[in-house]
């Protein structure tokens, strides 16, 4: 087991507090941070603490003993998770992930860095607010047409015959939009047009302002989880929480965003009738979901597990302390355990996230004492 140190991203729209609060450092930061990333992605791999060596270039000089067999057939000399701390201090780009074909074949054409998905899964640390999968086509129509903005008629158009894709191009071909949206928005009393006002002040012009419109809005409490699946459009609004996904970095965006956006790209990809999936943890703490790449557990306070080996995990300790074999961790301590180690225990008197390949093999099930 190894003790990780874990790159920061310092994207504009964390918070200078969650994740310097979490793990031990002075707050504020000195610095907006957005993300903390725990595994070996190149972008940002995590490094063996005191060893100068990153988690890439271990796996890289022992793949059999650092994956494992199964892990090693089933995605090659990689690590197939990326878990992260997310930190929302202001709106996320709209945005949409591609699936495995398309991922494999916009590689080839030099769309995606990636060749792989990036399903994802985020588990609310704090109360986490997140719009995500399209409303039904008749409700979004009514919703856009009650702004009264004679720009978006055609949007409205497509949405009442049920032709949410063509009416999302239509709507984001009106770049830029008059500021005429942000005033009718302001005029309905409601908290998703409300959201579309403040976005739409943060992002003059921009037409994925009316995301609140489109999609579903999901208010999430510590504990509870939200997926997101190849196609599904979505856009981060505030919170603090761990999320996992397969290690991929592929990203297409829309709006509410400086970087680069491909609206034909995101319209080709979207999936509008793919929802996002509330999950519940099982009673041993396990999120299921559909991805094979990644699999999450959290454990609590006072609970315990046997983890059999044979697969690389990485632990991430949120609260309090925790126990994994011989090895204590405190809040915002992380480790990789290797393939290679045997099984193990391991308990919290806090939360513990444990993040693991996904797959049908019961053996590598985290067990309950």
């Amino acid at each position: 087991m190894h003790l990780l140190d874990n790159p920061i991203k310092n994207y504009a729209w964390g918070s200078r507090t969650d994740i310097a609060t979490l793990t031990g450092r002075p707050v504020p930061a000195s610095v907006l941070e957005a993300e903390m990333w725990f595994g070996a992605h190149p972008s940002g791999s995590s490094s063996l603490a005191g060893s100068g060596r990153s988690l890439v270039e271990a796996i890289a000089a022992d793949p059999l003993g650092q994956l494992g067999a199964t892990t090693l057939e089933r995605y090659g000399e990689r690590l197939p998770y990326l878990m992260k701390l997310i930190s929302v201090a202001e709106p996320l780009s709209l945005q949409a992930h591609p699936s495995a074909d398309q991922a494999a074949e916009g590689h080839r054409r030099g769309v995606y860095g990636d060749p792989w998905p990036k399903p994802e899964l985020v588990c609310a640390l704090t109360p986490f607010t997140a719009l995500a999968g399209f409303r039904p086509a008749a409700q979004a129509a009514m919703l856009v047409g009650r702004l009264g903005v004679p720009e978006l008629d055609e949007v409205v158009e497509s949405l009442e015959a049920g032709t949410v894709r063509e009416g999302l191009r239509r709507l984001l071909g009106r770049r830029p939009l008059g500021e005429r949206v942000a005033w009718a928005a302001s005029a309905v009393h409601h908290p998703d047009y409300a959201l579309v006002a403040r976005l739409a002040r943060r992002h003059p012009g921009d037409p994925a302002c009316l995301a609140p419109l489109l999609l579903q809005r999901y208010e999430l409490e510590p504990g509870q989880a939200l997926f997101l699946g190849a196609g599904v459009l979505h856009c981060y609004i505030g919170g603090f929480g761990v999320e996992i996904m397969a290690g991929s970095d592929n990203v297409v965006r829309a709006g509410l965003t400086g970087k680069p956006v491909d609206e034909d790209e995101l319209v080709r990809i979207v999936e509008p009738a793919t929802p996002a999936l509330r999950v519940a943890p099982s009673a041993d703490g396990e999120y299921e979901t559909p991805a094979p790449e990644f699999r999450l557990s959290r454990i609590r306070r006072g609970g315990a597990r046997e983890l059999a080996g044979g697969v690389p995990r990485i632990l991430l300790c949120t609260e309090g302390t925790a126990q994994a074999g011989s090895l204590r961790l405190r809040q915002g301590q992380s480790i990789f355990v290797p393939a290679g180690e045997p099984a193990f225990t391991v308990s919290a008197d806090g939360e513990l996230f444990c993040a693991e390949p996904g797959g049908p093999d019961p053996a590598a099930r985290p067990r309950a004492r």
